[in-house]
């Protein structure tokens, strides 16, 4: 699975001319954490988080205190430079934003944007086609998109007589079930097991062995436990 299988595709952004009154507003009614910042173009060109925004009133807070409650008297007293002064006071979105924030192609695939997040620290990160805003992966659509990835793909190539093959080959390698008390049909990638085994433990890795195989769709285990001291038949 990639990006563009898992990614939100109604995003909510915001031109670099937008009130921050107005972009915390957009991230309490749609209960979001950051909303990416585009241009006329449509082009990505920044993130506004809660983080930004809180960082405002941390350091107007902070100014006050340090300064009997006055936080313009910060202003003049040069532990401030012009860069931080703008994202602690300006009213545009072009003012607070992270500007030229990390971006992914459609066709990045989960575990590559597993890794951005983590190594990056980040909860969400914008998708682009050609530059342009096109969706956002968060990490729950990340998680979710995990959670519902196929194991094991099914490869179009491997007919059913083969998936038989397969499974018999590692039942008899791997399990210890005798694969001549039991008989295996697959159609269409839908198998059907039946006959005999010694135990229920003997049953369940029948089922597993067809499970893991690539190909199969569905397993319908219809084996049943030989009786203590049967022959095979």
């Amino acid at each position: 699975m990639q990006a563009i299988d898992i990614m939100t595709s109604k995003v909510i952004s915001v031109s670099l001319d937008a009130d921050v009154r107005d972009i915390a507003q957009q991230l309490l009614a749609h209960r979001i954490s950051a909303v990416p910042v585009v241009d006329a173009d449509g082009k990505v060109v920044g993130i506004v988080s809660e983080g930004d925004l809180m960082r405002r009133i941390t350091d107007t807070s902070s100014a006050a205190s340090s300064h009997g409650g006055a936080w313009w008297l910060s202003l003049f007293a040069g532990g401030k430079d012009a860069g931080e002064y703008v994202k602690a006071k300006g009213k545009k979105a072009r003012d607070v934003m992270t500007p030229d924030p990390l971006t992914i192609e459609e066709n990045m695939p989960l575990h590559d944007i597993a890794r951005l997040l983590e190594k990056h620290r980040i909860k969400r990160v914008p998708v682009v086609r050609e530059g342009k805003l096109v969706g956002i992966v968060s990490r729950a659509n990340l998680l979710q998109g995990i959670a519902n990835a196929p194991v094991t793909p099914a490869p179009s190539s491997i007919d059913d007589r083969q998936v038989r093959d397969t499974i018999l080959n590692e039942v008899d390698a791997q399990t210890g079930v005798h694969t001549g008390s039991i008989s295996i049909t697959v159609n269409n990638g839908h198998v059907e097991v039946w006959g005999l085994v010694e135990s229920q433990a003997q049953k369940q890795a029948v089922t597993v062995a067809a499970e893991n195989t690539p190909g199969v769709h569905s397993v319908a285990n219809h084996l049943g436990i030989m009786p203590r001291g049967a022959a095979y038949f």
